[in-house]
């Protein structure tokens, strides 16, 4: 109920700078504008020099991170969630003894606003933070808010004083829609974490939640986990593909674009290779939220979790998914005999396509019907030139402009992380983005966005600026040289950077319903959006410059890149129907039919169509089924979504700000 980390989620936020529905914020109206920093500098400069990729001074005094005064060390995570804890007595004891009415609204989202402000941040620090004591601390801190979110969840009193605005019609009509909604969803998260079970039964629910939480902090560690294993075991040729450490090779990954054939079957095989504890510990996870989904009412765990959801129930999800998989599958067995034949011309002696197959030979056959080496491509996007481009399109679209902002020293994790002011045109400064973008030792291989602070409209009038990272794994640049990106890495930095304003213009009253706070198979619709944006010529014409001549990037190379994408893209969306697949039949009737390998190797060979290698266990890779269990499919629907987007509001215009403003093209 009171902590909605829902993913990592333009088009209702777009609108949210214009006089929105009833109970929609208008910056106008409500939100006093924020003056101009004269510490602001502009975007692209600030991202064309080369990072230092250095550790920060751990000697030298150190501010709060995220400039939270308490977290300068990793006991600071221990004082924030007991100030959070006490915080939220207090809030809990108003909330119970307040006379029905906006005011509950207002408690509880402030309840909710206190705990997500600890759990969210501990949430990416436990994760992406260098120094293993702030990630132990934050862990520790995630597991403590969500215990407590968990008991609130089942808090009887605090329960009756939602029912009472509620229950009175005419109370609940003299609310304004948008606080209407948010006392709606409070009172669900109530209903699917079991209020109506006596008191024994809802304390099994709380032990339920919390055992969950545990087994997917668990699962989650273990998808990332690389595998050492004896260099002796594989051919020597190959070795200098792979990390070398003393005897040993390490794999961290599939190596999905390696040439070598023999070199993505190996990291396949050995990356793949099942581990009975990642193993024990999927299986448990799944029995877990099936035991949670039965207590409180739900035939599945996958009933539970579409609730209130656009698809709603597992039913209309599956049948989304067969009527797409119905409409792909000539197309993906032609894209199969492509690639077949691509395998063929070079490699003769063993043309068999296999799983660790598609990525590199779609690739092989987009390069040699469109001469698209990303080599060709990189000078032309360098990464100031992108966030430049960002900036151009922002500005053009909402009025909204990107400025670098110099960080306190101790606010960031890494010298390399850039600080980002997001500045409207008239209403001044609406929120900030942390720019994690480079590689670095032991920052999980995952483009993503974390909200850290929700925006709110406060008691005092001011309006609570919302806070997100964006986190990318570009490479360092050769020294002298900025980040260059392929096509593939600007796609995805448009793409996340869509999550980040989403959450920098879903200003809504409530932090609860905020940017990104959203039912999750909308949740990726502006991110997909952007990647349109990404694509269009008219859009990286502004920007895509070499950097070196300062020569515009040829028109006829983006139409090939633009055309390139189209080779095998029902292949591609056929691994995705795949996946969404077996993620409803893991969350669908328990107990399972078969173990959860079996299930993956019949689901693969029936859906996606290319054979099951024997002792590989590619699910227990899945990390999508913590935070998208059971909506996985999300992806696919909201892809379907922005592409409808885009074709009424875009495509003849991708500069159309009336468009990208009202609530609806």
């Amino acid at each position: 109920m009171l902590c909605t980390r829902r993913l990592r989620g333009l088009g209702a936020g777009l609108a949210a700078l214009r006089p929105g529905p009833a109970g929609r914020v208008s910056c106008r109206a409500d939100i006093r504008a924020r003056r101009v920093s004269t510490g602001w500098a502009p975007v692209g400069a600030a991202f064309s020099v080369r990072p230092q990729g250095r550790l920060l001074d751990v000697f030298g005094e150190r501010q709060g991170l995220f400039g939270v005064p308490e977290l300068s060390a990793p006991e600071g995570f221990r004082v924030a969630q007991e100030a959070a804890l006490r915080r939220t007595e207090v809030l809990v004891e108003q909330a119970c003894s307040t006379p029905a009415g906006p005011d509950t609204v207002r408690i509880f989202d402030e309840l909710s606003d206190t705990l997500c402000r600890v759990a969210d941040l501990a949430d990416f620090v436990k994760i992406a933070h260098p120094e293993r004591e702030f990630r132990e601390a934050a862990e520790e801190a995630c597991r403590s808010i969500g215990t407590m979110v968990e008991k609130l969840n089942t808090n009887v009193e605090l329960y009756q004083s939602l029912q009472r605005l509620l229950a009175d019609k005419k109370l609940v009509d003299s609310l304004d829609a948008e606080t209407r909604r948010v006392a709606e969803l409070f009172m669900f998260d109530f209903e699917i974490s079991g209020i109506h079970l006596d008191e024994e039964k809802r304390k099994r629910a709380v032990d339920l939640n919390v055992k969950i939480l545990d087994l997917s902090s668990q699962f989650l560690m273990g998808t990332n986990f690389p595998i050492k294993i004896e260099k002796r075991l594989l051919p020597e040729h190959i070795h200098h593909h792979f990390v070398r450490n003393g005897n040993h090779i390490v794999v961290d990954g599939l190596h999905a674009e390696a040439p070598d054939d023999l070199v993505r079957e190996a990291a396949y095989k050995i990356f793949l290779y099942p581990d009975a504890g990642q193993l024990k510990c999927l299986e448990e996870l799944l029995r877990n939220r099936d035991l949670l989904a039965k207590l409180v009412g739900y035939s599945t765990f996958s009933h539970r979790a579409l609730q209130g959801t656009i698809a709603q129930n597992p039913e209309t999800v599956m049948l989304f998914l067969e009527k797409l998989s119905e409409k792909l599958s000539e197309r993906t067995v032609k894209d199969f005999e492509m690639m077949r034949e691509m395998k063929m011309k070079l490699n003769p002696q063993n043309s068999e396509l296999m799983p660790w197959d598609p990525p590199y030979y779609s690739g092989m056959i987009r390069a040699e019907r469109y001469n698209i080496e990303p080599s060709l491509y990189c000078p032309f996007f360098s990464l100031g030139a992108c966030m430049e481009g960002l900036n151009i399109l922002f500005n053009k679209l909402l009025g909204v402009s990107l400025y670098a902002e110099q960080p306190a020293k101790g606010e960031v994790w890494c010298e390399d992380v850039r600080k980002l002011a997001v500045v409207h045109e008239s209403e001044g400064l609406l929120g900030h983005i942390y720019c994690d973008f480079f590689q670095r030792a032991e920052k999980p291989h995952q483009d993503c966005h974390f909200t850290i602070r929700g925006g709110r409209l406060k008691a005092d009038g001011e309006y609570q600026l919302p806070v997100v990272v964006l986190m990318l794994n570009i490479p360092h640049s050769p020294r002298k040289s900025p980040a260059l990106l392929t096509p593939g890495m600007m796609e995805n930095l448009f793409h996340e950077m869509g999550h980040a304003m989403h959450s920098m213009l879903g200003r809504t009253r409530y932090q609860h319903v905020t940017g990104t706070r959203c039912p999750t198979d909308f949740a990726e619709v502006p991110s997909i959006l952007m990647e349109y944006f990404s694509n269009d010529y008219r859009v990286v014409s502004q920007f895509a410059r070499h950097y070196e001549t300062g020569q515009p990037l040829p028109k006829a190379m983006v139409s090939r890149l633009c055309e390139s994408k189209k080779v095998c893209a029902a292949a591609d969306m056929q691994l995705q129907v795949f996946y969404a697949t077996l993620d409803q039949i893991y969350h669908g009737k328990h107990p399972l039919r078969k173990s959860t390998t079996d299930i993956l190797r019949e689901t693969q060979e029936d859906v996606y169509g290319l054979p099951y290698v024997p002792n590989t266990a590619w699910q227990l890779r899945f990390s999508h089924l913590v935070g998208y269990g059971a909506k996985y499919y999300s992806y696919l629907m909201s892809r379907a979504v922005a592409s409808m987007v885009w074709k009424e509001c875009f495509l003849q215009d991708p500069f159309n700000r009336y468009a990208a403003e009202v609530p609806f093209c």
